[in-house]
């Protein structure tokens, strides 16, 4: 079995660098929440609900909310990076597991990066200057990993500013809503309508929230930024509760103006342009260009805040000893992972320049509910490991009722589409040649660690 005792050091790296007080945390969680997904699911959702579009974001939320509380406890407990990874190996000590747990995570990281990548070229750039998509995303991730070797202090910074900007574009879709109620615009009996034309109405709401919960994805992030924050211990439920509650309730803002507004049939025609529509129907005379701009700077934070944390991921996998200590390598200088940085960097430029990514965002949210169903119930093996520190600590129903709501939201019960199943097949498969990879690596290492003459460090 994989070693990941407590006393297991790594020797000769210097530590991350701690820069994160309760601000910057609470801005990285919001910002990693809200991202491109609001701006992209509104239309696909109502096409699965109709106009109660309003009622998955809202039911995502709680399923996120309480898995939220078994993150806090364990982060808590266990304030270092890896996050999910670190919890499954500890509770199960499994290192397949914890490898596919770690591959899931790392996936839907680099999967939400270069699918916004792709969407900076194609969508928002292509507002103002036509360019090649794949030699734009790529120069995308470059910047991105450039940004992320600079240190986290400025990516975190940068994260605030970013922000900002993306938060006024949703408070934009929101003031236009109140506006035009107030001068008696709007269908309020759209609301209560929920599709069933071929479904039950629970097979709608299910399905819309499995679709919904996307977009309620990444406060799960910031855990692994524990070892670059000022006492993580203490910030973080503050920090992340704050931060979902906030992100949860402009979505349900915007989702109740998008359906006052505009018909579901049209918001599921528009597609990715949902939230322009509702601009145009609520101020005819917005201009476009301010609202795709925002967008850039939308795809720029969520990519840049994936990205963040899939490099921090491998590195504290790495020094938990799941995967080979080369990726826990950090800069002396910049004390930043930089081998993590370039390998999850390459990846995305893999994925922007062969995959075709549309399809990929019910299937990245399938994956990290089993990752949240995993968690729930590593937190309840847990129990049993008591720490000397005092830490956050969630009431026991709260775990075992967010386990079985993600397990049934990954359920075809929910109405999932079987395209989900057959993609997320495939990324499985190809993390498990990369387990046979690793333990190859790491058993060659080991050999060669065992030789006689072998230096030793």
């Amino acid at each position: 079995m994989t070693d990941v005792s407590e006393g297991t050091a790594k020797v000769a790296e210097p530590a991350l660098l701690r820069v994160m007080g309760p601000k910057l945390l609470l801005f990285f969680v919001v910002g990693d929440i809200i991202g491109t997904g609001v701006y992209a699911l509104t239309g696909q959702v109502a096409g699965r609900v109709g106009g109660a579009l309003w009622l998955p974001f809202l039911l995502a939320f709680v399923v996120a909310f309480m898995t939220a509380f078994s993150y806090l406890e364990l982060v808590g407990k266990y304030p270092r990076a890896a996050g999910a990874a670190l919890y499954t190996n500890k509770a199960f000590g499994v290192p397949f597991l914890t490898f596919m747990v770690a591959f899931a995570v790392m996936c839907s990281g680099i999967t939400s990066a270069s699918s916004a990548a792709v969407a900076f070229g194609a969508t928002y750039l292509a507002a103002f200057v036509k360019l090649p998509t794949v030699l734009v995303g790529i120069a995308f991730v470059v910047l991105l990993a450039l940004i992320n070797f600079r240190g986290v202090g400025e990516s975190v910074k940068a994260n605030v500013v970013l922000t900002c900007i993306e938060l006024s574009g949703l408070l934009i879709i929101i003031g236009v809503g109140v506006w035009a109620v107030l001068n008696g615009d709007g269908e309020p009996s759209r609301l209560v309508e929920i599709d069933t034309a071929d479904k039950t109405w629970l097979v709608a709401i299910s399905s819309a929230t499995s679709l919904a919960f996307f977009a309620m994805v990444g406060f799960e992030d910031s855990v692994n930024m524990a070892e670059e924050c000022h006492d993580p211990v203490r910030i973080f439920p503050r920090a992340m509760l704050w931060g979902m509650v906030i992100a949860a309730t402009i979505y349900v803002l915007v989702s109740v103006t998008s359906s006052l507004l505009v018909p579901a049939a049209e918001l599921a025609g528009a597609k990715s342009d949902a939230l322009l529509k509702v601009l145009d129907v609520g101020a005819p005379g917005f201009p476009r260009e301010i609202f795709s701009a925002i967008g850039l700077f939308a795809v720029i934070n969520s990519a840049l805040i994936n990205m963040l944390m899939a490099s921090r991921l491998l590195y504290g996998l790495a020094n938990e000893r799941v995967l080979p200590p080369v990726f826990g390598r950090v800069h002396p200088t910049r004390r930043t992972p930089w081998v993590s940085i370039i390998f999850t960097s390459v990846i995305a430029i893999g994925l922007v320049s062969f995959v075709d990514i549309s399809a990929l965002g019910g299937t990245t949210a399938l994956l990290l509910l089993v990752v949240f169903a995993i968690v729930n119930i590593a937190l309840l093996v847990l129990r049993k490991d008591k720490v000397a520190h005092k830490h956050f600590r969630a009431p026991t129903v709260v775990p075992v009722l967010a386990a079985v709501f993600c397990l049934y939201l990954v359920s075809p019960l929910s109405g999932r589409p079987a395209q989900d199943y057959q993609v997320a097949g495939i990324l499985l498969a190809v993390g498990l040649v990369l387990w046979v990879v690793n333990l190859l690596v790491k058993r060659a290492l080991s050999g060669a660690s065992s030789r006689p003459g072998a230096t030793r460090r």
